[in-house]
């Protein structure tokens, strides 16, 4: 098996598109974040390829200040790639993907560096069956465009308020509202669920890569809760996403909130993986 580094996002994405494609909804995150780092908004650090007899096997992508995503890497090949991972980047503070991968990626950095691992989230992966929208909410989506200076206002601030709601650690160098004037520009949908031209919820689609759209954040303020703006927000970017010729409607959600484990189903989403952020711990002295 031999591990490919490359430092030129083009040549990565042709060399794991391929592979990433074939199961959208596994990698999507890998996707996700690789259409960002082509369209300037994430910083590339990390991107490594696995080759065997011919094929690639295995594709490894981190940014700055994130967690490396490892769906694409197969627990027998983590070893192959660890090895080039820890020789090219070795500040890498933690590891995302599907929990078997994720699992055996922190096993084999913890027996490369002598570095243990804690769990930071558990998160659901969801993928919509059938769209099912809540009926009798007030109010309506809007769709953001990128002249809606006030709406990409009203959405920066919420991302803002998200991010300090789940405790994010993710740091970037941008603004909230250069991701998302950024987000709109590239093919995503910004929505708004207003009640009597109030902005109330909101809620973000992916742009559609193979295929794929993933919702997420979706966000509604305190005094706006309990009024099943969350649901009808979130049915409205999945609406949006079909019709942009997503074929996986797809979401997260934190394994530690009932609330939005709940809520998901009635709309139509069903689970198909649970996904892991490991933090590493700092290595044994010594190892």
């Amino acid at each position: 098996m031999e591990v490919v580094a490359h430092t030129d996002p083009g040549a990565f994405a042709r060399s794991a598109r391929p592979l990433l494609e074939a199961d959208p909804a596994r990698h999507t995150s890998v996707l996700t974040v690789l259409h960002g780092v082509q369209t300037g908004a994430f910083e590339p650090v990390t991107m490594l390829t696995a080759h065997e007899d011919g094929a690639v096997v295995a594709a490894l992508l981190r940014t700055a200040d994130r967690p490396v995503l490892v769906s694409a890497v197969p627990p027998r090949c983590s070893g192959a790639v660890v090895d080039a991972l820890a020789a090219l980047d070795p500040q890498v503070e933690g590891v995302q993907g599907p929990a078997e991968e994720a699992g055996a990626v922190a096993a084999a950095w913890s027996a490369r560096i002598g570095a243990g691992a804690t769990v930071a989230l558990r998160m659901r992966l969801f993928a919509l069956d059938e769209l099912r929208a809540p009926a009798g909410v007030a109010g309506a989506a809007r769709l953001v465009g990128p002249d809606d200076a006030a709406g990409l206002d009203v959405l920066a601030a919420w991302r803002t308020a998200f991010g300090d709601a789940v405790g994010s650690t993710g740091r970037h160098p941008h603004t909230e509202r250069d991701d998302v004037a950024r987000a709109v520009a590239t093919g995503g949908g910004e929505l708004l669920w207003e009640v009597d031209d109030e902005p109330v919820a909101q809620a973000s689609a992916r742009a559609v890569v193979a295929g794929m759209s993933r919702i997420g954040p979706v966000y509604t303020p305190p005094e706006h809760r309990n009024h099943g703006y969350a649901a009808a927000v979130t049915a409205a970017a999945a609406r949006w996403a079909l019709d942009q010729g997503a074929r996986h409607v797809l979401l997260y959600t934190d394994l530690a909130n009932p609330t939005t484990n709940r809520l998901y189903p009635r709309l139509g989403f069903r689970p198909r993986y649970d996904v892991l952020e490991l933090r590493f711990e700092p290595a044994r002295r010594g190892a």
